[in-house]
Formats: structure tokens, sequence, C-alpha cells
């Protein structure tokens, strides 16, 4: 691991050449920080993030990739991917292959800790499809070997406990979600809130507290997530109702968030409406009750894993194509069914999101992904949406740190940058040209100041922006896009001694032109900017 670094103006230096040498850039795309008119507002917890109940439970979760494994499930995704039939048509769960067991995490763990906290404020979500069949042993007697009947797994005191120690340690506020299977569900089939009721009061008992909750996880996909067979919108409502009743009287001030489907208008088009199964979003909030929520949720998978039978070569991550698959999620979600069915217009947390779906593929671990985790933000940001859960914090390849050590991931890296930098208010850095992504925040802490985000996804080109002010700037890179270390202004990353983190300085650069080397991201602080929506 390397040192604590600080950076010096040799650095700048080092960046200028590295960019000069792949070749002249287009024309100079210029920026104003002043003029920069204001966007929109979000959350101080913006940057969040996943645990999921598997993780804390221990169980079955996405089987690590090995060298061998790749090759084998590249082969099979090709194909499936070919012939138009993947896991999502009706596989998904099934494939005991695709899963690992895998011990409870050890949220005490001090690494841990200290890297969420440095994310914080946040909000943790712990829910995940294997929260739906979850049986919560509350007592402190021996948790029973095997779940109960209408179950899949057991959450003991123990573990609840943790997960409330964990949170209050990183700063973060806790989002969870309810089991829905069989074994809370009355003669009549209708959802009860037995155990529901016990998790909240026993959060209280320690003096934690259930920020927010979904009734359950991915409802468009109700059967593969634990509801009974043949589930429908019209008892949806119905159970809704009953799960906001609840909230209402036991959990006064914890936001009902829903639905918390996924990926209709991208990863399952037209599978919620045509396949045995699923079910719409749209269905469900055209059914009476109409379901009440005071937070709109979704989740986002640009594309399905290898593990699950769909093929995205790394070529495609800095595609204009995979990258706009935020906004056509989006536009699905909020444009076509929030906008209409909720007059209120609740705001919108996306409590998922990663590379791909089941676990991410095996470039999610690497700085190649860094590319889509922040361009998501900046896009995500400029429409308003007020949170954005990453999955996960430490789990398959998709976590923001290392499974089997904690240790930071390039992603890491890049939040760890916006949670410095980006402030809350949201600007627009103007038009961007293809291929340069330019996405501007108000500089966190510094009145008037302004962060520009500037992300050159060619392989090849350089690009360069007219700068009118003086600025810092943090510029990551790494010698390899498939690789899993990052360069800050051209050092490596790494924690220090007991896992401090490194001093995250930027390096002067002046007024004028600036060059950004191919396949880089750039923040540009810019604390006298002057702009009067940053006071």
């Amino acid at each position: 691991m390397s040192r604590t670094v600080q950076f010096t103006s040799v650095g700048a230096a080092a960046m200028i050449i590295l960019a000069a040498a792949h070749g002249p850039s287009r024309r100079a795309t210029g920026v104003a920080p002043r003029d920069m008119p204001r966007l929109a507002t979000i959350d101080d917890r913006y940057e969040s993030y996943n645990i999921e109940m598997v993780e804390v439970t221990g169980g079955n979760f996405w089987r690590p990739y090995t060298s061998q494994g790749i090759a084998t499930l590249t082969a099979k995704a090709k194909q499936a991917s070919a012939s138009g039939s993947t896991a999502f048509s009706g596989q998904v769960g099934q494939d005991t292959t695709m899963f690992q067991k895998r011990p409870p995490l050890d949220l005490t763990n001090p690494r841990l800790r200290k890297l969420a906290a440095a994310l914080g404020p946040a909000y943790v979500r712990v829910s995940g499809s294997w929260a739906n069949s979850i049986y919560f042993h509350d007592a402190d007697t021996p948790a029973p070997e095997k779940a109960p009947n209408g179950f899949d797994g057991v959450l003991t005191r123990a573990q609840w406990r943790a997960v409330l120690d964990f949170a209050r340690e990183a700063d973060a506020r806790l989002m969870t979600s309810f089991a829905i299977s069989q074994g809370v569900r009355d003669a009549s089939g209708a959802w009860t809130p037995a155990q529901a009721r016990k998790v909240v009061r026993y959060s209280s008992e320690l003096g934690g507290r259930i920020a927010a909750a979904e009734f359950f996880n991915e409802p468009d996909m109700p059967e593969y997530a634990g509801a009974p067979k043949g589930y429908n919108a019209a008892q949806y409502a119905r159970d809704h109702a009953s799960f906001v009743r609840f909230a209402r009287a036991e959990a006064p001030g914890m936001l009902v968030v829903g639905p918390s489907s996924v990926g209709e208008g991208t990863l399952l088009q037209g599978m919620a409406d045509a396949m045995p199964g699923f079910m719409s979003t749209k269905s469900m909030f055209s059914a009476t009750p109409r379901p009440e929520v005071e937070v709109f949720s979704y989740h986002h998978y640009p594309t399905a894993s290898i593990r699950c039978g769909m093929y995205s070569p790394p070529d495609t991550a800095l595609s204009e194509e995979f990258l706009g698959r935020t906004d056509r999620e989006y536009m699905f979600y909020v444009t076509g069914i929030r906008d209409h069915a909720l007059p209120n217009q609740p705001p919108v947390w996306i409590t998922e999101t990663a590379d791909a779906a089941c676990g991410g593929n095996p470039w999610a671990s690497s700085f190649l992904d860094t590319f889509r985790y922040l361009d998501q933000l900046g896009r995500l940001a400029k429409r308003g949406v007020a949170v954005v859960f990453h999955n996960t914090l430490a789990s398959s390849e998709y976590g923001l740190l290392d499974q089997r050590d904690f240790s930071p991931r390039p992603n890491y890296w890049g939040a760890l940058l916006w949670r410095r930098l980006m402030g809350t208010r949201v600007l627009d850095a103007g038009p961007s040209p293809t291929g340069l992504h330019l996405y501007a925040n108000c500089l966190r802490g510094h009145s008037g100041g302004v962060t520009l985000l500037a992300i050159n996804l060619s392989r090849t080109r350089s690009e360069s922006l007219n700068v009118p002010n003086a600025a810092e700037r943090y510029t990551l890179s790494s010698s390899r896009l498939e690789g899993n270390s990052v360069q800050l202004n051209g050092t490596t990353l790494g924690l220090g001694g007991g896992d401090a983190l490194p001093v995250l300085h930027g390096i002067a650069v002046p007024a004028g032109r600036l060059l950004l080397a191919p396949s880089t991201i750039t923040f540009l602080t810019i604390a006298d900017a002057n702009n009067a929506n940053c006071r």
C-alpha cells in the first residue's frame, strides 16, 4: 500500500505532457463558471450505498469470478445474447452455479467502518431480494438452523444490532425493506406486519432508527422476489396500503419509499407486460388503492452480467449509448410513471445501481467502471434525483471495496472525490461535445465556488477546456483501463499505515487552456468563480 502523498505542481506538468503526447485535441470547449445557472438541489446524502440483507445474515450471494469461469460464462453469454435467451427470461434465482455460500459480513471491521464513514453522511440500504423472505428471530436464544416455513433465511438480533451500530459509526441513515413471503401472510393471502413490527420495535429498543423503508424489493418480478405465485397488481395495491398504515402507526417519521422496481426501461424492457412472473410498475400504480409513497424509487442496471447470460463487452463501457441508458431508465420511471401517477411528484431515489445486475461484470471492479459511476452521478444530479444508492459497498465485483480485504477499488476513490468536492447545488455546465461529458456543482464548503467534472471518454484523443479562472485540478487515470489501480494526478492511490486515507490535494493550474488526456476523469475546483447560485 502506498504512503500518504502531498501532490505538487510537478504532477500538473506531467499531466499536461501526458495529454499532449496523445496528439492535438479538438477546439477547446469554453466554460463559464461564474454564469452557470442552477438546475437542482440534491440531498447531502446523495451518494449512498447498499449492504445486501444476505451479507448481514450470511448465505448464497454471487459467486466470485475466476479466469476460467469468466471464459466459460462469456462464451455462454455470447451464445445466449445471440439467441435472445438470457437468465432474465425466467431463470433468475434458479441457477445455483451463480451463487456461493458466504459467512455474514463483519460489520465491526475497523477498515470497513473507517472507509464507509469517509463517504458520510450517507444512507445505507439493507435490503435486496433476500430481504423479501427473511425471518427475524426476535429473541436472544439460539436462532433456528433452518428458517421457519414461508421464509428462506434467518436474521438474528445480534446481526440487526450490528447493522444499527454500523450505521451510527458510518454516519449513515438506515433504509430497509421487509418480509413479504408466505410466512407473513394470513389465510386470505394478505400481507401482515408480523415481522416488520418486530424489526421496527427492536430497532427502537436499541435507540436506533429506520429512516426509510420500501415495502419489498423489486416487486415487478414478484415471484422471483418471494411473493406468492400469481401475485398481481391488485394484491400489491392492497398489501402496500396495509404497509403504509403500519408505517404510520408503528414508525412515524420513517419515509415510505417505493416501488423499487427494476429495469423496465432498459434491462427488462417489455418483460413486465409480456411474461409470467413479471408485473409492470404502471399496473401497480393503476390499481386501487393507488400506492402512496413519500419517495419514488427504482433500480437501474444498464445491463446484466455474464452470470445472467447477458454479454456487454468492455468496449461498450465508454459508449454514449451505454451511458445514455441512465437517461432512458429515468424517462421510463419518472417521466413515464411518477409524473402521471403521483401528482405531488415526490423526490426520486435510485435505491440500487451498478454497471450490471447479477453481481457486476468482471470489469466492474476496474477503473473502466469509474467513468460510468461518476457520469451517472452527474447525469442524475442534473435531473434532480435526490439520492443514488450504489450496489454494493463491499460485496461482489460491483462493490466499492474489495470483498476479501475491504481495500478501496477505483470507484471508491471516485466516490470520495465526489463527496469532498461536489456540493448539493447542481449547476448547468453548458453543452458537452460528444465524448467529453461536463457536469458542475457548487464547490463543497466554499461560498461562490464551483466544481467542474470533466470526463474524457475517448481512448485516443485529448480534449481541452478554456477555463477563465485559476483552479485546482484532480485528475484520475490508470495505466490500464481494466486494471484495479488508479492514479490521482499521476500518483497511485492507496491506504497508508493504520489504513490512513491519502491527502487528496489538487494541483494548481492557471486560467486558460487546460488539456485532458484520453480516458481520464478530472474534477476542477474553482474557488473564486463567484457564482451567485453558490453563495
